[in-house]
């Protein structure tokens, strides 16, 4: 059984994730993928820093060939590799096929809007940005899982991974949507949750629950009976961009230690501060259910 939704009511979505860094992009990647209303132009797999590994997109980019192959639509979805690397400053941009993915589709004379959904650091929509400024004023919608919690920041992982890149997409003109880590923590699952709702939905099912059961295992890893689902919101929020309440502030910068900056001097931007987890999961478990049954 399938949604048969109609052409001209899709949305465009690119994907952009640090599929290998954890285990919550790939919820995120599939749950994109079986949404009817979501006509995927891309995913772009992307770096993680150095400290977890020497070559993070790439491992970023097994993760999602992986994902395509147990979905059966490997040869259905555009995946182009982002930046190897973080921004070296503010004003130079890292080329790549994934940037240019951006720029492709953010220039197309299509009516449909493009929504970019960024699980991991910024580095492949800013240096777009600085590659073809004009971007900034198409019709697309940049949805970001980063940054501290209003109004302090501070450090938070996918901003550190690219502080510059945070620096060039919040002071630009494109419309900007983010999901801070107070919020984004706010998608919490039991493994027993795991086990029951996503395990026995076939191969696929089986890898998400297990990949997560295997990540809490690690002796480094805190508490073991839970996982944060952080990047599904980015997802949720295409499908129902009122699944939390929110408010318009204006952008600020960052400074090295990743706090805020209000110097009011930026454009305003769409700030979440809570989100419906009830919303994504159970639509989640319910796509995955129904592709399962196919």
């Amino acid at each position: 059984m399938t949604i048969d939704i109609l052409k001209d009511k899709k949305v465009r979505v690119i994907v952009n994730t640090d599929a290998k860094n954890e285990v919550d992009d790939q919820f995120a990647i599939v749950h994109a993928l079986l949404s009817p209303s979501f006509r995927v132009a891309g995913i772009i797999p992307a770096h993680f820093g150095a400290e977890k590994s020497a070559h993070s997109m790439e491992d970023s980019r097994q993760e999602v060939d992986l994902l395509l192959n147990m979905l059966h639509m490997k040869d259905a979805v555009r995946v182009e590799n982002g930046a190897a690397h973080a921004l070296s400053d503010e004003t130079t941009p890292v080329d790549s096929a994934g940037a240019r993915l951006i720029i492709e589709e953010a220039m197309k004379d299509d009516p449909a809007p493009l929504y970019i959904a960024f699980l991991g650091p910024l580095t492949d929509m800013a240096s777009a940005l600085l590659m073809r400024p004009e971007i900034a004023k198409r019709n697309i919608c940049v949805i970001w899982i980063g940054g501290r919690d209003w109004p302090s920041g501070g450090w938070e992982y996918n901003l550190k991974n690219d502080v510059h890149a945070a620096n060039v997409v919040f002071r630009s003109q494109v419309e900007l949507w983010q999901v801070p880590r107070n919020v984004y923590r706010m998608m919490p699952v039991s493994l027993t949750e795991l086990l029951v709702r996503v395990a026995p939905c076939g191969e696929l099912g089986n890898y998400l629950a297990q990949n997560v059961i295997r990540f809490n295992n690690q002796p480094q890893v805190g508490p073991t009976e839970y996982r944060c689902l952080g990047d599904s919101p980015a997802i949720g929020l295409i499908l129902f961009d009122d699944c939390g309440q929110w408010k318009w502030q204006p952008a600020p910068e960052f400074d090295d230690q990743m706090r805020y900056i209000h110097n009011g001097q930026y454009r305003p931007i769409r700030v979440y501060e809570n989100i419906d987890s009830r919303f994504i999961l159970e639509d989640f478990y319910a796509k995955l259910r129904l592709f399962t049954a196919q």
